[in-house]
């Protein structure tokens, strides 16, 4: 992908993460999404590209959107398709908790997985243990094999997982063998992108969550030399029929990270919303906003942070 394609997106996570932002701590998910997504589409028209959005806010029926298959860009330049939250997050930005970010993962075209909108088993760490997991083994044997593989005694691993019921039984086996535990509200594409970052003290990322979020963080921890191990866990009956659809018949295939994001025209993009374990978030100064994101790029496997002030009366 071309370079300077990578740097226009970050416009677009930029703009949507302050439209986001303005929205932090006042209760109003929905509006806080709305108005990330009415910007990110907005500036992708922009671009010069042909986007496809092949994982969006939903189907088009269900969102006016960015909805999965609608077709963003000017229409000049290079075909890419497109995986997108433009607010990962809401309810950590509705609540004013911790982390939130707006995302894009961009590549050729087939290059990302079409992932129905449902749960994912996941298992992620950075490139030292990437690997020794495995998703069929059990926690305390990924566990101790990721602390060998990092260098690390077992009681100085960190897992980080949703703080949901379904995640209970991985956080007791975990404390169990002696492991910390850091319980995220939402947002596990920032913690699966942490562990191939040692400065944020995150080891493995465990648990289930959104396939929307296995697609985004695999195409970053592919760039970054990591491993993110994923699984369908369908939610509902209904989903299994849109997983075979796909042409995926064995439910129980564990996908890697090369699986979700093929190829080396791949990036992701990301501006923080609220701080978290990847990013800070949107910062409010007198005259100016301060943004920070990141931009990966696999084909030159270069990472930049961007940290950008915005002066308010060129803010729309």
């Amino acid at each position: 992908m071309d370079r300077n394609l990578a740097l226009e997106f970050v416009r677009v996570t930029e703009a949507a993460a302050i439209a986001a932002a303005r929205w932090v701590g006042r209760g109003e998910k929905n509006k806080a999404d709305g108005a990330a997504v009415d910007e990110m589409r907005k500036r992708f028209n922009y671009v010069d590209f042909k986007g496809t959005v092949v994982i969006g806010e939903g189907e088009k029926d269900e969102a006016p959107m960015l909805y999965t298959g609608e077709k963003v860009g000017t229409g000049r330049g290079p075909e890419m398709d497109l995986a997108i939250d433009p607010l990962e997050c809401t309810d950590s930005v509705a609540h004013g908790r911790f982390n939130a970010m707006a995302v894009i993962a961009a590549g050729s075209p087939k290059s990302l997985l079409h992932a129905p909108d449902t749960y994912m088993d996941k298992l992620a760490t950075g490139p030292k243990a990437g690997k020794v997991i495995d998703l069929e083994d059990s926690v305390t044997g990924n566990i101790k094999k990721a602390a060998k593989a990092i260098g690390k005694d077992v009681r100085e691993i960190t897992i980080m997982m949703l703080d949901r019921e379904r995640n209970y039984p991985i956080m007791t086996e975990a404390r169990a063998v002696g492991a910390r535990v850091r319980l995220i509200t939402d947002g596990d594409v920032a913690a699966a992108i942490a562990t191939c970052i040692p400065e944020s003290g995150i080891d493995l990322l465990m648990g289930s969550g959104g396939s929307t979020e296995s697609v985004l963080a695999a195409v970053a921890l592919k760039i970054l030399g990591g491993e993110m191990l994923s699984r369908f866990r369908p939610k509902k009956e209904s989903d299994i029929g849109k997983i075979k659809a796909m042409g995926i018949k064995n439910l129980k295939k564990i996908f890697t990270a090369d699986d979700i994001a093929h190829g080396n025209q791949l990036t992701f993009t990301a501006t923080g919303v609220i701080d978290g374990p990847l990013l800070q978030g949107v910062v409010f100064k007198e005259n100016k906003l301060i943004t920070h994101s990141i931009v990966m790029r696999a084909q030159s496997k270069t990472i930049r942070y961007l940290t950008t002030h915005h002066h308010l009366h060129q803010v729309k």
